[in-house]
């Protein structure tokens, strides 16, 4: 009965942090997987099992907050779902060894990035509002599913970072709208590891368990994602990534850093991202402060285009009450 409890605590936090920044669940719990012994492809298939629910509730409590959009949904759903079916086909019969540090490092400059734009400028607002594009939101997809289904997680930390680093979108419609993709993933994963491994080392108790506490904690990480400033957000998402690949780099087969090595380096991280946090959060109350200033100076240009004149009479009589008022002007 602990082990499940354990499960149950560990699905409750994975989804409240999946939730509230677009990733993690799968990495956390396939971590946890791994570290009581199972297989790599058992644990991915366990992790996607449980994410077919704690996915669905997920994106309903956002689609009910108003952080999704379907559009984005669909055009990185459908390719997402295809490469992780590719993927958990593959994960059955080959090692990820070589291709994990690889895309490591990729994510590492995605964080990175994240974490320097959101801590120094916050969200570039021109951008927001414009369509995200096919020719974008297809080949992500794809890859970020075929990543999710052969590393037990990565949805998240692939597609997140790239959606928001376009400046497209607010964080809270990317998180809520990748959350909700990641069903149409997490279905086609798990049909893909049920057709090539069958049920063999998949545990139901252990997909039950994780699938509570996610259900759990899904409606509660919508509504914290709809209510936390999105330039702590970014900061937030960003810090993770730089930090959960830095660890991993560390201890793959390219580095192999001792104990000591790892854990100063995790340290210094930590205290980066504390500090950018901690920047940001200055920088948004800075902002809040401002937010009546512009309000009022907002309000006045509207007030003054109402009043401009826009017909030809109007002009017209604009033009004669001032040629009337000028010095020196004859009179009719």
């Amino acid at each position: 009965m602990t082990p499940l409890i354990v499960l149950a605590l560990a699905g409750l936090g994975a989804q409240l942090v999946d939730g509230s920044l677009g990733m993690g669940y799968g990495a956390t719990s396939t971590t946890l997987l791994l570290a009581v012994g199972t297989n790599p492809a058992a644990a991915s298939a366990t992790v996607h099992l449980a994410e077919i629910g704690t996915n669905l509730a997920s994106g309903l409590s956002h689609w009910r907050f108003g952080n999704v959009d379907w559009k984005v949904v669909a055009k990185i759903g459908v390719p997402g779902a295809v490469g992780a079916f590719a993927g958990a086909t593959v994960l059955s019969t080959l090692s990820t060894e070589v291709a994990a540090p690889a895309m490591q490092l990729v994510l590492l400059a995605l964080g990175s990035y994240l974490l320097v734009r959101f801590t120094l400028r916050g969200i570039d607002r021109r951008h927001l509002g414009r369509p995200m594009r096919t020719r974008f939101l297809a080949p992500l997809g794809l890859a970020a599913g075929f990543v999710d289904a052969t590393g037990g997680g990565g949805w998240g930390p692939v597609s997140t970072p790239a959606i928001l680093a376009s400046g497209r979108m607010e964080p809270r419609r990317t998180i809520g709208s990748i959350d909700t993709s990641e069903f149409l993933v997490s279905v086609a994963a798990s049909l893909g590891f049920l057709f090539a491994l069958g049920n063999q080392g998949i545990d139901a108790g252990w997909v039950a368990a994780l699938l509570v506490g996610g259900l759990i904690a899904a409606p509660a990480a919508a509504w914290l994602v709809r209510y936390v400033p999105p330039r702590l957000l970014g900061a937030g998402v960003g810090g993770m990534i730089v930090l959960t690949n830095t660890r991993g780099l560390l201890t793959s087969d390219w580095i192999d850093a001792g104990t000591g090595t790892r854990h100063a380096v995790s340290a210094v991280v930590c205290v980066l991202w504390a500090a950018a946090v901690a920047w940001s959060f200055r920088a948004y109350r800075q902002d809040r402060a401002q937010e009546p200033a512009e309000a009022a100076t907002a309000a006045a240009e509207r007030r003054a285009a109402a009043e401009r004149p826009t017909s030809p009479d109007q002009v017209a009589g604009v033009d004669a009450a001032v040629t009337a008022g000028r010095p020196g002007t004859p009179p009719d």
